[in-house]
Formats: C-alpha cells, sequence, structure tokens
C-alpha cells in the first residue's frame, strides 16, 4: 500500500467503527480541551493537540500545548479521544494537529498497514522504521529520552504461583488463565496475535477492558483477569506490588514518547517549541508526573505547568 494512501484507508475503518459503536457523537467533533493558559476550546486556535483515552496521553497534551503556547504559538488541547484507531483520522483531515505518540507502536501500525517488514527494537533503529513507514501527511519530531512500554502485568501471587518471571513462561499455563487490556490487543500485532507468534502464549479469554488504565487495573486486583496490558510508568506497578513479566524477545520494542505532527502545520517555531519538550523530557521525570495525575489526583494541566516552567519552557 503507497504511503499518501494509507490514512484514508485508517479514516474509512474509523468512520465504520464509530458508527457502529452506538454513540451519539463523534468524539473528534468538537473541541473538549481545557488549555495550559492558551485560550484552549477556541476553534480559531492555531494548533489543537490531541490525546488518547489515558492519564499519561492527556498528560503529555497538556506539555505540548503550554510548550506551543510559551512559545508564542496559538494552541488547544482535545483529550481523551480514544484509541490510535480513532484519533488517527483527526490528523488526517486536520482537526487534530499534534499528537503525543510513542515510536515502536506507531512504527508498528503503519508498518502492518502498508505491509512492511520492521526489525529494530532499539531507540534511534525504531524512531528511523517509524520515519520510513509514516504516511506523508504526518512527521515525527525528535523523540525524547523518555519511554513508557506495554507490559504484560500480573499479581505477586500469580507470578509465584505459576513461576512467571518472562512472558513466555506463560505459555504452558496461558490456557488456564484469562488476560485484560484495550479491545484493539485483540488484532493488534503487540497484543494477542503478538503474543502468540513471538511466544506461544494463548490466554484462555480475553477480556476487552482499556488501554493501560483503571478498569484493567482493577481487574487484575480482584482477580477477574489473570494478567493485564498495564504501561510500564503505571505507577499503581510499584504501589500494588506488581509484577511486569521480561519480554527478552522483545514483542514491545522501544517506545520513546515523540511529537507527531501533521506535515503542513510543521514550522520552525513550532517544532523548535516541541523538541525542547522532548530534549527535556526522561522516563523518571515522566514516571513522577503521572504518579501526581494518577495516585494524586492532581489535575494533568497543572502538573504539566509546573514541568514546563521548571524546564524553563513557559
Amino acid at each position: 500500500m503507497k504511503r499518501n494512501s494509507i490514512l484514508a484507508s485508517v479514516t474509512a475503518v474509523a468512520v465504520l467503527g464509530l458508527a457502529g459503536c452506538g454513540g451519539d457523537s463523534d468524539p473528534l467533533e468538537t473541541d473538549t480541551g481545557s488549555g495550559s493558559g492558551s485560550g484552549s476550546g477556541s476553534d480559531d486556535a492555531a494548533l489543537v493537540v490531541g490525546s488518547a483515552n489515558f492519564p499519561e496521553s492527556v498528560l503529555l497534551a497538556e506539555i505540548y500545548a503550554g510548550a506551543l503556547s510559551g512559545a508564542g504559538i496559538e494552541a488547544s488541547t482535545r483529550p481523551n479521544i480514544g484509541s490510535r484507531e480513532t484519533y488517527l483520522p483527526g490528523l488526517l483531515d486536520g482537526s487534530i494537529n499534534v499528537f503525543p505518540e510513542y515510536t515502536g507502536t506507531l512504527r508498528d501500525y503503519f508498518a502492518l498497514e502498508a505491509g512492511e517488514e520492521v526489525t529494530g527494537t532499539e531507540p534511534e533503529d525504531v524512531y528511523e522504521e517509524l520515519k520510513n513507514v509514516l504516511p506523508d501527511e504526518l512527521t515525527a519530531l525528535a523523540y525524547a529520552e523518555a519511554e513508557d512500554k506495554d507490559g504484560v502485568v500480573v499479581t505477586r501471587e500469580t507470578a509465584d504461583e505459576r513461576s512467571l518471571t518472562t512472558i513466555g513462561d506463560l505459555a504452558p499455563v496461558a490456557g488456564d488463565l484469562t488476560l485484560g487490556g484495550p479491545p484493539e490487543w485483540k488484532t493488534r500485532a503487540t497484543g494477542v496475535p503478538g503474543l502468540k507468534k513471538v511466544y506461544g502464549v494463548e490466554f484462555g479469554d480475553f477480556i476487552e477492558l482499556d488501554a493501560g488504565g483503571p478498569l484493567t487495573l482493577e481487574a487484575l486486583l480482584n482477580g477477574r483477569i489473570d494478567a493485564g496490558n498495564l504501561f510500564t510508568t503505571n505507577p499503581s506497578i510499584v504501589a500494588e506490588d506488581l509484577v511486569v513479566l521480561e519480554d527478552p524477545e522483545s514483542l514491545f520494542a522501544a517506545q520513546n514518547v515523540v511529537p507527531v505532527m501533521r506535515t503542513d502545520a510543521v514550522t520552525d517555531e513550532a517544532t523548535a517549541a516541541l523538541e525542547e519538550v522532548s530534549a527535556a523530557l526522561d522516563t523518571e521525570t515522566l514516571g513522577a508526573m503521572v504518579t501526581r495525575v494518577v495516585i494524586d489526583k492532581e489535575d494533568p494541566e497543572d502538573v504539566a505547568a509546573d514541568f514546563l516552567s521548571e524546564a524553563d519552557l513557559s
């Protein structure tokens, strides 16, 4: 498939998905964002920064919008749009201009659409492969050191009872276990199909929950599922003494935070503002901010503002 036709296919699929989801509104139709001191929510904002439907993505969107605002660029946020399959069409039609992404999963998404093989697992290799498969409509700016990977997570009790250290250790026992994760994990190459292909792991059941969020965590803690997809910066992993199973075969490649823009929205000023964020953002800092949002229940906009102030980007 040609690169410039990939997003058109994505749009068609997403429109059908939205039509069949039973909702009364399109999550991309209106701007419901909060801002970062940039007049967010106004329809005439120069740049719209979107986010997926999990706290870290919302936080990153606020950071990007605040950095753009600090550079004198009018920006607004549109948070909690949904999964990648839902928000990518907004980047195609121009209703979203900027999005916080992750190098590995975005690369895999477009490589699958294009039918191209990718093999890189290290940050720079993954980034170069991402740039090669991105449609012409999108541009990946410099990535951050900060990384947040998908993980297959179990409770300490399950890990001890089943002698689980790596994902591969699940192979002989997974048939008796239930996996939980976002609906798209049923078909993603890094989800259920990847677990089977790379590790020979086939769970007895899969329950659709959320993208590394509270539903998956709750289901894991109350025993509704035996293993769940959580993100590795999730502060509840440490707080609840959960175990992230090792991934020696690199099913989950490097997942560095990367700002992705519509190519026609890229300017020297916007690039400089967003790449300054990438230069200042490391994994420890990101994890600490996510803890403030998820555990301490602080407003993502306030946490973003503190980061920008400390990094002299506001």
